[in-house]
């Protein structure tokens, strides 16, 4: 399975009989703007439908998209939790949505290939400094 996505919560909730509810935070792994895949230790089925709200955490404020309407198209076990793949039900969400949504698909976009790009720079500079035998403070200034 791939790595978490940075900075993004799912949030969803529960019923607990008639008049208890729990709001239950999962961390998402995949998102585009046909579906997700978020993993939880909550015990959903194929078939299942969720409302999820996501919840994208920004310097200045959070990027949220609430109410997004899915089906739950798959799960797999991975330890005492399950990964879910979920669909989004596209023809009922507003436009609105679908623009947050979106936006938040290219804000993550961005910052995977900011990661992986500081990622893939970081063997070259520890070799670099190997080769001018320069510790690791030094090498900052």
């Amino acid at each position: 399975m791939h790595e978490q996505l940075p900075d993004i919560t799912a949030r969803f909730r529960i019923r607990h009989g008639f008049f208890r509810k729990e709001t239950v935070e999962a961390r998402l792994y995949e998102l585009n703007g046909y579906g997700c895949v978020m993993k939880t230790d909550k015990i959903f089925e194929p078939g299942d439908n969720v409302v999820l709200d996501l919840i994208m955490d920004m310097p200045v404020d959070e990027i949220t998209v609430e109410g997004l309407s899915g089906l739950v198209t798959e799960k797999r076990k991975h330890c005492s939790n399950f990964f879910y793949s979920i669909d989004f039900n596209r023809a009922e969400i507003p436009e609105t949505l679908t623009e947050r949504l979106q936006r938040v698909v290219d804000v993550l976009i961005k910052k995977q290939t900011l990661r992986s790009r500081r990622n893939s720079d970081q063997p070259n500079n520890l070799k670099q400094m190997v080769r001018y035998n320069t510790p690791p403070a030094a090498s900052a200034s």
